[in-house]
């Protein structure tokens, strides 16, 4: 068979063709009188097969390889192709996202479009200074959806502060892209949608938020809880009780305890929670659970701090007198 047959019958070019037979890959076994190549049966099934391996994305040198080398074994290569393909399939992605970013944007000619693109390229540059620059210059430009996917990226604080101010500028128009980030596998990604959705002063964020109270990563569920508790959310309060015991934010956690406890008048419960497990607590959490009850109003501290100015601990019994005199109530102990 004449390479002009062979070319019709598989669809490969006659110069392609000829490049296989330069390189050793596919040669004709024979050749006619006048001296055109002519290919056999065999001929063709490895021209079959050499297709059949370039649609996997091997190289030519790679095909070479895998139909020659009785030793080899394909999985190793095949490994490395589906890890180019997921990096192949990443780098279109990001293209896909850049292009609706700028799509977004809607810029009126082409020096707009190039204006966009320097800033997207400022948001990824590796200098915390010009990504912060670019935040600052992307006022009104980026979509919210460019400025979420830095923020879930974004490691230095000063530059995700000013991200987040910027996607709170933008209001409820940033939720979607920042709820994608409360589903990565990534607990970092998630405490920096958590960051910036407790930001955004919207009734879908409140419920964007709540799920992350049971995040796994205690951390995201710590800033959940203060984010809610903020927002007067009676589901935060087992998680800012928890900080307080623990010791984590604890401050922080108590100052939010007292305002839920005089917003939603739930005083007693929270003192309940705070005072629970109290004679088994050791000395530092008994102190900090102290500091805690002289944020929270009302009756039921009262009295949580009358029981514990008896502490057998004197920095315990020392600091629950000192709040009890500043807010200048003493009641007797219960009994």
């Amino acid at each position: 068979m004449l390479i002009g047959e062979v070319s019709r019958r598989s669809g490969v070019s006659s110069r392609m063709l000829r490049h296989y037979d330069s390189m050793g890959l596919v040669s004709p076994s024979d050749r006619t009188a006048a001296g055109y190549r002519e290919y056999s049966a065999d001929d063709l099934r490895r021209l079959l097969e050499v297709e059949s391996l370039r649609s996997l994305g091997l190289s030519l040198r790679e095909i070479h390889l895998a139909l020659d080398d009785p030793g080899f074994t394909p999985s190793v290569l095949i490994t490395d192709l589906i890890e180019q393909s997921r990096q192949r399939m990443a780098r279109e992605r990001e293209l896909l996202a850049r292009l609706h970013q700028i799509k977004a944007a809607e810029p009126a000619d082409w020096d707009g479009v190039l204006h966009i693109v320097r800033l997207l390229r400022g948001l990824a540059s590796e200098e915390a200074t010009d990504r912060q620059e670019a935040v600052l210059s992307a006022r009104g430009r980026l979509s919210p959806g460019a400025l979420a996917r830095a923020v879930l990226s974004e490691a230095e604080p000063n530059v995700a502060g000013t991200l987040r101010w910027a996607l709170a500028e933008a209001g409820a128009q940033a939720l979607p892209p920042l709820a994608a980030g409360l589903e990565s596998p990534d607990p970092q990604r998630r405490l920096r949608a958590v960051l910036a959705i407790a930001e955004i002063s919207d009734d879908d964020a409140t419920t964007l938020l709540l799920p992350a109270l049971d995040d796994q990563e205690a951390e995201v569920s710590r800033h959940a809880g203060l984010a809610l508790g903020r927002r007067g959310r009676i589901e935060a309060v087992p998680a800012l009780v928890g900080m307080v015991v623990e010791g984590v934010r604890d401050v922080e956690a108590a100052e939010v305890l007292g305002g839920l406890a005089d917003r939603l008048r739930m005083d007693d419960r929270i003192v309940a929670m705070l005072t629970r497990g109290l004679d088994d607590a050791g000395t530092t959490v008994r102190l900090r659970i102290v500091q805690a009850l002289a944020e929270i109003p009302g009756h039921a501290a009262e009295r949580a701090l009358t029981r514990l100015a008896g502490d057998p601990d004197r920095r315990v019994s020392l600091t629950a007198q000192s709040i009890q005199s500043a807010r200048g109530k003493r009641l007797p102990p219960d009994g």
